[in-house]
């Protein structure tokens, strides 16, 4: 069992690996006064993902996809708000730092996409990859099976969008750029701050802001389509930044902006609260005031149509600063529709060659 821990690991953004909500026994640790041993590195374990299938479906009317992939369960970046983490709880792991310490790979993700693309019943509509936890997270770097997915996606000309904020990417631009030249693939790059200090304490293994927008730049003047997910908007954090980063963005290069308000479904609000007093003491009480702003008095609505922007007031006025910023750096001026009509299942070794 997973218990809590009292000091903060560097690199590491969880401040505890408080148990899942599915677990009656809890633990706590208590100062008893002893000095306490010297603590040894967390390090990352990498575990197999058994999982017979692939592609995963979605209902829900405020995500805008359909098929979503997920390379890999838990995030070695260590995002101290992703709302992700509660998943973690289904394996029976800590949302906090096992979430980001013990990362579950889909070795044979390409083959099962493969046989799932190749059914007869199966009708394209635009995949999401890494919607849950980011494709291309620093593991990635040695398994490559994010890179076999998207040559997999490639070969059955079936459109992509990708949400990242790893300047890994970069690496794939070989195989991106090609299916973006026939309208197949779309780029996300999610940058939640400019300041570097921040950054690191929210985002504490993720690329720096400056490199992300450096692989925005790369992205674009590769011909792929990219936009930016300001993504989660924390309320006296980094809202205070929203004109900023747009004009960052946009003067890299990016086409479209879309934004998400911080949210705390289960485990995350008492994982996020600990991380605001272990780096903002003095705001913690005043970001947890203004996140209930947002969330008609409640820590975390989980209501369609409002979990992503909040309501009320200062959610309405965070909407239009966003709006006008965008407007004024021209952003999101086009909606760009990736192609689901040029999907073909590609022939196998032996297959007779049509005539026509």
């Amino acid at each position: 069992m997973s218990s809590n821990t009292s000091s903060h690991i560097k690199g590491r953004g969880a401040g505890s690996n408080t148990v899942s909500r599915f677990v009656e026994l809890k633990r706590e640790v208590v100062d008893d006064g002893w000095a306490p041993e010297e603590s040894t590195p967390l390090r990352t374990e990498l575990f197999t993902d058994t999982s017979r299938t692939i592609i995963n479906s979605n209902n829900s009317p405020d995500v805008p996809f359909t098929y979503s992939i997920n390379p890999y369960k838990g995030c070695e970046h260590g995002c101290c708000y992703c709302f992700a983490r509660p998943t973690h709880a289904y394996l029976d792991l800590s949302p906090g730092l096992d979430f980001e310490s013990k990362i579950f790979a889909k070795p044979d993700a390409a083959n099962l996409l493969k046989n799932e693309l190749g059914k007869r019943k199966y009708v394209p509509k635009v995949i999401a990859l890494g919607a849950n936890t980011d494709a291309y997270q620093p593991v990635e770097r040695q398994l490559g099976i994010t890179r076999e997915i998207i040559q997999a996606l490639k070969a059955y000309r079936h459109p992509v969008s990708i949400i990242t904020k790893s300047a890994l990417i970069e690496r794939d631009i070989d195989l991106l750029a090609p299916m973006a030249e026939t309208g197949l693939v779309k780029v996300f790059v999610s940058i939640t701050t400019l300041d570097r200090t921040l950054s690191r304490q929210l985002e504490p293994r993720a690329a720096a802001p400056q490199r992300r927008l450096e692989t925005v730049q790369r992205l674009q003047q590769a011909g792929i389509p990219v936009g930016v997910l300001m993504a989660p908007i924390i309320p006296v954090l980094n809202d205070n930044e929203i004109e900023r980063l747009l004009e960052q963005c946009a003067g890299a290069g990016a086409e479209s902006a879309g934004y998400v308000i911080l949210r705390l479904p289960h485990e995350l609000k008492d994982l996020f609260v600990r991380w605001l007093q272990e780096h903002y003491p003095l705001k913690a009480g005043h970001v947890m005031n203004r996140i209930r702003d947002l969330r008609d008095g409640r820590d975390y609505q989980s209501e369609f149509g409002e979990r992503m922007r909040g309501s009320g007031q200062y959610a309405d006025l965070i909407a239009h600063r966003f709006a006008l910023a965008c407007k004024k750096q021209g952003l999101n001026r086009r909606t760009l529709e990736l192609d689901c009509s040029k999907f073909r299942v590609p022939p196998k070794s032996g297959d007779q060659m049509g005539l026509f």
